[in-house]
């Protein structure tokens, strides 16, 4: 890791901050019906999937080792050809880190909590951090593009980032 440090608090998780960089997957807000005889509440449409026209949709299980913060991290990555949506399989908050771009390199990486419940969808195409629970079990469907190509790009930063507490 780098000698150069930049310190970053995270902000709760909210629409308005992330949406840049994707979508928030929650039971909450319109648009929204009942469905199932009234006895479910379908919460439609939540997020904007990619999967590029060399792969197709597909569902994982990614099961990772919770973190602690402060939390450091110097290395993003990115997915050109799909979305990558993440949804807990626990109650548990988790952080989210992303960052904007310029030219091929990220930037101006934040940081955000997830209230227990929330999961995201990241944008195709959006440096992010890795998969960062804060607790166990660290379990999270994912869908995602499945092809036969490649669809990830890694960046380790000559900065090292430190995540603090809320």
């Amino acid at each position: 890791m780098s000698n150069i440090e930049v310190v970053l608090t995270p902000t709760p998780l909210n629409k308005r901050d992330f949406s840049p960089y994707g979508d928030i997957l929650e039971a909450q807000g319109d648009p929204s019906f009942p469905i199932n005889d009234g006895f479910c509440e379908r919460f439609h449409d939540r997020a904007q999937m990619e999967f590029g026209p060399e792969g197709r949709a597909g569902i994982s299980l990614f099961k990772a080792k919770p973190r602690s913060l402060p939390y450091q991290f110097d290395l993003l990555e990115r997915h050109p050809d799909g979305s990558q949506a993440f949804i807990p399989m626990s109650m548990h908050p988790f952080l989210v880190i992303v960052a904007g771009d310029d030219n091929g390199t990220p930037t101006g990486p934040v940081a955000f909590i997830t209230a227990p419940g929330q999961g995201i969808n990241l944008h195709r195409d959006v440096w992010h951090g890795v998969l960062t629970p804060l607790y166990e079990p660290g379990l999270f469907a994912v869908i995602d593009r499945i092809g036969n190509t490649p669809n990830i790009e890694v960046y380790t930063t000559p900065i090292r980032y430190i995540i603090t507490e809320l």
